[in-house]
Order: structure tokens, then C-alpha cells, then sequence
């Protein structure tokens, strides 16, 4: 059986990604492709654990590195369990969010430094790559904007102006460093951004 493959969406938070995500996911079941729909952090019961630990706004004194092990902690249970299996099987994985928003997150916005937080997850990751990656990209104001109007934010969203710039900054350096990453422009409609992804995904071999 042929391996699947795994798309991972990214961007700053209030980007879009979860819509993208979910009109991505019916594009290709429509194509008849068996896709599996996870998260990060979370997509596992212990991750999902994890998460919550992560984003309570309760945890405000919670160190920077440990804030980036329990994101390569999450991230370990979520590819043991949930990717590998998935990805043997042939099917299409879609994450929301992956490595990179921990390179960009705890590397860029909490100064830790992306090689570091790149080879603290090497273990995590276990020799696996996304095969494609969208950034959704959108200024920070804008997207800190979008959170506030839709919920609560979390502790990460509670982080401050001064770290969200830093990690607006650290997705345009990431998005210059890896070619791999397909960058879409987020500041423009719902139906657009779709096009977008779907004219990328057509001119790759799946």
C-alpha cells in the first residue's frame, strides 16, 4: 500500500485555518481520499490533556522551556498513535498546525530559538516530515483582532502584543527558510484562500 500523506496548515492565530481546514477535508473525501483530521497540540486523549495544561490561563507562571517540552510531548503521542498509523494506511493526514508553529511559537515568541525548539522535537517527530505546508499568513493585530471577537483567549493568545509580533515575525522568516511551505495571503476571502489551496493541491502528487 502506497504511503498517505501529511498537510499540515499553519498561521498566526485568528488566520482562518480551522475553516480552511474543514473545506480542505470535504475537497478530498470528495476525491474519494480516506482523510484523517487531527490538531496540535492535541488529536489524542493524553494530548488533549496536555493542551489543556498548556493553554490554561491559570499556568501563567509556567517556565518557556517547559511550555515547549509539553508541545514535543503532545506531539509525540499524536504521531505514535494518530499519524504514523494513519499515514501506513495510506490515508491523507490534515493537522492543524505542526512543528513549525512550535519553531515559530516557543522558538521566535518566547526567544528559545527555532534550531533549538527544531531539535528538541526531532525526537518527538521521529523522523517525520509534513508533505506539504500551507501558512495562512495575516498581520497579528488582525488576527489578535478576529480572537477577541470570537471567545475567551487563551494563555498563549494572553501573551501580549510584544510576543505575537515576535511570532508574526518568525512566520515570515520560517516561510523564507523552507521551501517547502506553500504561502497563502489570509487577508482576503474565505472562498479565495480555498482556490487558493486547491489550485496548490492540484499541481502536486498526492
Amino acid at each position: 500500500m502506497e504511503r498517505g500523506r501529511l498537510i499540515a496548515l499553519e498561521g498566526p492565530d485568528g488566520s482562518g485555518k480551522t475553516t480552511q481546514i474543514q473545506l480542505l477535508e470535504e475537497y478530498l473525501k470528495e476525491l474519494g481520499y480516506e482523510v484523517v483530521r487531527t490538531r496540535e497540540p492535541g488529536g489524542t486523549e493524553i494530548s488533549e490533556k496536555i493542551r489543556e495544561i498548556i493553554l490554561d490561563n491559570d499556568n501563567s507562571n509556567m517556565s518557556y522551556m517547559c511550555e515547549a517540552l509539553l508541545y514535543a510531548a503532545s506531539r509525540a503521542q499524536l504521531v505514535s498513535e494518530v499519524i504514523k498509523p494513519a499515514l501506513s494506511q495510506g490515508k491523507i493526514v490534515i493537522c492543524d498546525r505542526f512543528v513549525y508553529s512550535s519553531m515559530v511559537y516557543q522558538g521566535a515568541g518566547r526567544g528559545l530559538g527555532m534550531d533549538r525548539i527544531k531539535s528538541i522535537n526531532e525526537a518527538a517527530l521521529d523522523g517525520l516530515e509534513a508533505d506539504l505546508v500551507f501558512m495562512i499568513t495575516i498581520p497579528y493585530e488582525e488576527g489578535l483582532k478576529r480572537k477577541k471577537m470570537q471567545k475567551t483567549l487563551d494563555r498563549l493568545e494572553n501573551s501580549g502584543n510584544e510576543f505575537h509580533k515576535k511570532v508574526f515575525q518568525g512566520y515570515l522568516d520560517i516561510c523564507r527558510k523552507y521551501d517547502k511551505i506553500e504561502v497563502v495571503d489570509g487577508n482576503r476571502t474565505v472562498d479565495e484562500i480555498h482556490k487558493d489551496i486547491i489550485n496548490i493541491i492540484k499541481k502536486i502528487k498526492l
